[in-house]
């Protein structure tokens, strides 16, 4: 299940702040990825896309409101949510700060149980299942908190790797994925699986879906990969 765990990447510069961030993400089940700079934190984004990125705005070199800026630019990471952490408390820091793209604003000192609360608000946004919420697509209902999927009220046996599927299909209803997406999401990226694999899963999944009939509601793209709807 490590794959789906939830990611957040720290970019901090100061390593004690980093540490303490790190420890109480782990603690309550997140996977961490750790940069101490911006430059850094742009490689990470690079070859592991977090799901949320918790942002020091204040750091040598390359800075975190620059490290925003550019994120929000690019179509594959315009929509990462970025928590933005600054000493920087005048309203007009906040609406900078804001203004380039930033989806919270915190200012330091702070608390860390208000930090993770709102990490897990914008996990809520972008993966709400890894938070625990009931996900709907038409007939279909997926409780990620009980491991249950129904299909017009029929309940639904799926392996772990078919729930991981779904999971992420009915997450983003109408996003097209890649097999190479859906390895990174499904499977993870330290573990090799050949991409034919996911059309054996994605065969399962619709085998399970369609058993008390109903439509497929897995829609395959030429070229593309796969969408739910």
């Amino acid at each position: 299940m490590m794959a789906q765990q939830p990611h957040v990447l720290i970019v901090e510069d100061e390593a004690a702040q980093r540490e303490v961030l790190a420890y109480n993400l782990e603690a309550e089940g997140f996977r961490v990825t750790r940069a101490e700079n911006g430059e850094e934190g742009m490689i990470c984004v690079d070859e592991d896309t977090p799901d949320v990125i918790v942002l020091d705005w204040m750091m040598p070199n390359l800075s975190g409101i620059e490290v925003c800026r550019r994120l929000k630019i690019k179509p594959e990471t315009r929509a990462i949510p970025i928590i933005m952490l600054s000493a920087r408390s005048e309203e007009v820091d906040k609406v900078r700060g804001l203004e380039t793209g930033a989806d919270d604003y915190v200012v330091k000192p702070y608390s860390v149980s208000e930090l993770m609360a709102r990490v897990r608000t914008q996990l809520r946004r972008v993966r709400p299942a890894t938070v625990g919420q009931v996900l709907t697509f038409d007939d279909i209902v997926l409780d990620a908190e009980t491991h249950r999927v129904t299909r017009n009220d029929n309940p639904l046996k799926l392996g772990p790797t078919e729930f991981r599927l779904l999971t992420t299909f009915m997450e983003k209803p109408g996003r097209v994925w890649s097999r190479d997406m859906l390895l990174d999401r499904v499977w993870g990226r330290d573990i090799y699986v050949d991409t034919r694999t996911v059309d054996v899963h994605v065969g399962r999944l619709r085998k399970v879906l369609t058993q008390h009939g109903g439509s497929d509601p897995v829609r395959t793209v030429r070229g593309a990969g796969y969408a739910l709807g």
